[in-house]
């Protein structure tokens, strides 16, 4: 995306180190110098790439009640026996394998979350596709929750994004008004988010 690859170069190098050589590659999950499906079972390979500011995956898992309960006991082989096999595995707690490569599959997308991080598949629409994908999520929440706790859950995420859509639009039209007022100059410079959008205050 244009927006992303304009962005100073200390702000783009997490994305390139996994959006270039390192992409869909086995070493990418396995590591290279161990190789190991077992070590490729903990959620914390999925780290390595999917973290930080501008997709805080790892941090939204390991702060839910999954993440949190992984890391309380992902040293206790009774509850974590990373040397089966995903289709075989039986945790007290999903990790991201668990969900996202389910049954020991290396395809990801295939059960991608529902949601998106640029706007532009917040909610359910109606489309096909959509109730497609809504049922696989809720059939994978299903191995351990019920299909109405699942269902539920999405209903609470789409009125979620509908209220942020809402929001964001609002803090548009503030902008646009503030702007059709003449009040819309820019901060001096000393007031200014600085490119990683943090204020630096003089």
């Amino acid at each position: 995306c244009a927006w992303s690859i304009e962005r100073p170069p200390g702000d783009t190098a997490g994305c390139t180190f996994c959006h270039t050589s390192s992409e869909e590659r086995c070493s990418t999950c396995h590591q290279r110098h161990q190789f190991d499906p077992a070590v490729a079972r903990h959620s914390e390979q999925c780290k390595a790439c999917h973290w930080g500011k501008d997709h805080r995956d790892w941090e939204a898992y390991d702060i839910s009640i999954h993440g949190v309960v992984y890391q309380v006991n992902k040293w206790n082989p009774q509850e974590f026996d990373f040397s089966k096999k995903l289709a075989d595995a039986d945790y007290v707690e999903p990790t991201c394998q668990y969900c996202h490569l389910r049954g020991g599959h290396h395809n990801v997308q295939r059960l991608s979350t529902v949601y998106t991080s640029m706007g532009m598949s917040n909610a359910d629409r109606g489309a096909p596709l959509w109730k497609e994908k809504r049922e696989t999520w809720v059939s994978v929440c299903d191995d351990c929750h019920s299909p109405r706790f699942a269902r539920e859950n999405l209903q609470a995420m789409d009125e979620a994004c509908k209220d942020a859509g809402l929001k964001y639009t609002e803090t548009f039209k503030v902008a646009e008004n503030l702007m059709l007022d003449g009040m819309g100059e820019p901060m001096p410079k000393d007031l200014t988010p600085d490119w990683s959008g943090q204020h630096i205050w003089s």
